[in-house]
């Protein structure tokens, strides 16, 4: 594996997932792969299940780590090529990137979308910047539009509960704020891997890429969605078609313990943080998955990190 930026880097997924059940069952110590080498965390914006989850496994794995919080460590950094920089900016993207790698034989990033130009969003300046000037193996800690290890961790959860192919019900819920769609972009992008049956529920004006929700069932009815559901996948994002905005919705989608009571004792699962009482009920937060989709992050970037490591080390 030489880059980890969405589903489509890794060979098999599906394989992918099952070696990060076998890895978190291991009591072998892969010390050996990271000794001598560095990993660099580079965050465009805060973070704390992929800082912490990321450091450890790297630590696992005999990895030094350094850590870059870019909007407080470090200079701005101009991403247009060509620019004259006479302006606000004192570092250039391909100029910080090249001097980052020379310090690192892996490279995280972890950026985030605007969610005002939906062109510049899906194009990825930051991910790709990072993919073209880097000497290393990129890995994406979240981007504006996919995050890999969130997705990774949470089909390796759906795995470990061993239910053959479950009824999966993928649900937008409330937010006070406008959110990106690369959470579920993701999740939707590897549950293709998995043998189930998938419902995507949106209210109307929420609807997702195509390139992500193709072959899947959508309905604007959630409780069409929750129905017999296995799994309930909750995320909230902003309008993909009114890029960024927050269309007005009538019907209360908050994930209550009374819609989940209509599931086939359906598990609740969310990429954390979450706002409680207005994504989901407390009692339904408390009884769910999230913790253990959590966890199995740590896992997830071990496994991605052993993966590249042995390709380095051959």
């Amino acid at each position: 594996m030489k880059h980890f930026t969405s589903a489509n880097d890794s060979a098999d997924p599906l394989v992918l997932a099952r070696q990060t059940i076998a890895l978190k069952n291991q009591k072998q110590n892969f010390e050996h792969l990271g000794r001598s080498k560095t990993l660099g965390l580079v965050f465009f914006n805060p973070s704390l299940r992929t800082r912490m989850s990321t450091t450890k496994a790297a630590y696992d794995l005999g990895l030094n780590v350094l850590v870059l919080n870019v909007n407080g460590d470090a200079w701005n950094i101009e991403f247009e090529d060509g620019t004259v920089m006479d302006g606000s900016s004192q570092e250039h993207v391909k100029d910080a990137i090249k001097v980052m790698t020379g310090y690192c034989d892996i490279i995280g990033v972890r950026t985030f979308a605007e969610l005002k130009n939906r062109e510049d969003d899906y194009t990825e300046p930051v991910l790709n910047a990072f993919l073209e000037y880097s000497e290393v193996p990129v890995i994406s800690l979240e981007s504006a539009t996919l995050h890999p290890l969130q997705s990774l961790a949470d089909i390796t959860t759906i795995l470990e509960t061993d239910i053959s192919n479950p009824k999966i019900a993928v649900s937008w819920a409330p937010h006070p704020k406008a959110l990106p769609q690369a959470v579920t972009n993701s999740f939707l992008q590897w549950i293709k891997f998995i043998e189930a049956e998938v419902v995507v529920a949106h209210p109307k004006g929420y609807e997702l890429h195509e390139e992500f929700t193709g072959g899947f069932e959508l309905t604007n009815d959630q409780s069409y969605a929750l129905d017999s559901a296995d799994f309930v996948y909750v995320k909230n994002w902003s309008s993909y078609s009114k890029y960024g905005q927050r269309p007005p919705v009538s019907q209360n989608w908050t994930i209550t313990s009374e819609k989940m009571a209509a599931t086939n004792s359906g598990s609740f699962m969310h990429c954390l943080p979450i706002r409680r009482n207005v994504v989901a009920e407390d009692q339904v937060i408390d009884n769910s998955l999230i913790y253990k989709q959590a966890k199995n992050r740590e896992t997830a970037a071990k496994t991605v990190l052993k993966n590249i490591l042995e390709d380095i080390n051959e």
